[in-house]
């Protein structure tokens, strides 16, 4: 369920008669009530409901399904779109794709481009970047959508076309949400759910969860359209007297962007190719004539944030949790971050493994990521903008963008590459809190542990505290595997605690104990990774041995 293809919605949203959430809901998850199976009838019933089957939704999904947790995911439209909202996939998503053993189906379907568009017209130097994949795919959206659809599929998961919610409540026990459905009125029972929804999200608004933020400003014009003469316009930026176009070729057709000189009262009115054509010769100066248009459309630069991402066993994630001027083409890749650090979190609640602060780390994490999201693309969309009191400032980027000290950490940051989430136990390692490369070890390298198991990962270096450490971890089998790396593959560390999502969430440094140090520094260490584990994996289990 994504959002119409208009300006995203400017208004706050109100507390419906629907949202019934008790106080109790917000503060406390019941795991008395367990719901494992999907089920059909009067009362549908999953574990999980995803609201939405864009890129956040399928990727909550999948991530939901490999950890063994029934999903459904309900979509409103009846079929895919037939328009393509943007055409690439940034270094963090394939990071993430990569640790789940999906990066190569999707690199399989463009070309890869180590510099992208910053501002002023300076490309920002994406090869600068430490990590395993620094550039960017060329990818329509859709077919993002087409390959995680297929990736559900292959995991079993339900995805139901033309079902729209029109209500919810949620208590100690769960979320019963109302529908309308292809054969009429339905009613789900789950224990969780996630609204995946788009820039104008029901399940936000049902929930009674507020989007504070700026409303649009300024609008831009998007077509793709087949011009009369392809020769034309050629690709890339014209600037005339009146402004510029920017366009970018497609197969059999372009897609032109220009600003909207007068957008009407209604900025969700329909565009129209006459309305469309003005705006294009205006800022040219001279006809561009269009013979067909494919999809016309208008967005602004509104920028809002969730108030909460979490609310009761209600969970925001993508265009539902926050909204943003389009610099970077960033929307589907945040979408792709808040639900790959959602997803493992639902399934441990799920499997009455997490408690409230599993749950509540969501929240903390991605509203913090949210807010940089707005803050960058803000900060690009101003520096956009034909002001010669800002070159200064565009030229100081341009520079920062390729300089050899500087580009490879600002590219992490506009990227999201950089994301460093806070850890417990701080040890001053580089990976503190960043996601961590592949690792050869025992009985597989990292990547394919999180590929294959969708659980987090202890990597043990070869030595004296990789037994003790394991004794430890043994009552989070079966969240947490074990693995013995090769030897020196951990750098300047012992041991490091991966998260499903692939980041640190704790490090030992090799120089941290000697190797006979004293049973006070070794429990030392044990008891530091053993509060991590809590705090990130939830209590432990007695019967972890029998689930492993």
């Amino acid at each position: 369920m994504r959002e119409a293809p208009q300006a995203p919605a400017a208004t706050e949203p109100a507390a419906t008669a629907t949202n019934t959430a008790t106080a109790t809901a917000a503060a406390t998850i019941n795991t008395a009530t367990t719901i494992n199976t999907a089920t059909t009838g009067p009362e549908s019933r999953t574990a999980v409901l995803v609201v939405g089957a864009g890129p956040a939704g399928l990727t909550v999904a999948c991530e939901l399904a490999l950890a063994g947790v029934p999903v459904t995911v309900l979509e409103r439209d009846a079929t895919p779109p037939p328009f393509c909202r943007g055409f690439n996939l940034n270094a963090r998503s394939l990071e993430l794709l990569d640790r789940r053993g999906l990066v190569d189906r999707f690199l399989a379907e463009g070309p890869t481009v180590t510099s992208t568009v910053f501002v002023g017209g300076a490309r920002l130097d994406l090869a600068a970047m430490d990590c395993r994949h620094p550039y960017v795919l060329g990818i329509p959206q859709t077919r993002v959508e087409e390959l995680l659809t297929a990736r559900a599929a292959e995991l079993g998961v339900p995805i139901l076309r033309g079902h729209r919610v029109t209500g919810l409540r949620q208590d100690a026990g769960g979320v019963t949400v109302e529908t309308t459905a292809p054969d009429g009125p339905a009613t789900w029972r789950c224990r969780f759910l996630a609204g995946c929804d788009g820039g104008r999200s029901t399940v936000r608004r049902l929930a009674g969860i507020a989007f504070p933020g700026t409303p649009s400003r300024r609008f831009t014009l998007l077509g793709d359209v087949v011009l009369a003469d392809g020769a034309d316009l050629p690709f890339g930026v014209t600037t005339g007297p009146g402004g510029a176009v920017f366009v970018i070729p497609r197969p059999g057709y372009v897609r032109l962007i220009t600003a909207d000189p007068e957008p009407p009262a209604d900025r969700d009115e329909p565009v129209t190719l006459p309305r469309f054509q003005a705006a294009v010769d205006r800022a040219l100066g001279r006809p561009a004539a269009i013979a067909e248009a494919r999809w016309l459309t208008r967005f602004g630069d509104a920028a809002r944030l969730a108030e909460r991402l979490r609310h009761g066993r209600v969970f925001l994630a993508g265009d539902a949790a926050h909204i943003h001027p389009p610099a970077g083409a960033i929307g589907v890749n945040a979408a792709i971050d808040d639900a790959m650090a959602l997803g493992w979190r639902l399934a441990l609640a799920a499997r009455d493994l997490a408690d409230d602060g599993v749950l509540d780390a969501y929240h903390a994490e991605r509203h913090a990521a949210g807010a940089r999201l707005i803050r960058d693309t803000r900060a690009q969309a101003v520096l956009g903008r034909d002001d010669e009191e800002l070159a200064p400032v565009r030229d100081l980027l341009a520079e920062l963008a390729t300089a050899p000290a500087t580009a490879g950490p600002l590219a992490e940051t506009i990227t999201a590459v950089g994301t460093r989430y806070p850890v417990r136990h701080p040890s001053g390692h580089a990976w503190d809190g960043r996601a961590v490369p592949d690792v050869p070890a025992a009985p597989a390298g990292l990547f394919d542990l999180l590929a294959r198991t969708g659980r987090g990962v202890l990597l043990l270096a070869p030595g004296p505290l990789a037994e003790p450490l394991r004794a430890t971890a043994a009552d989070w089998s079966d969240r947490v595997t074990p693995a013995t790396t090769a030897p020196n593959a951990l750098p300047d560390a012992t041991a490091v605690l991966v998260r499903p999502d692939g980041h640190a969430a704790w490090v030992a440094p090799a120089d941290q104990l000697p190797p006979a140090a004293p049973e006070s520094p070794r429990e030392a260490l044990n008891q530091a990774l053993r509060t991590t584990l809590t705090a990130e994996f939830g209590p432990p289990s007695a019967r972890a041995d029998e689930d492993t």
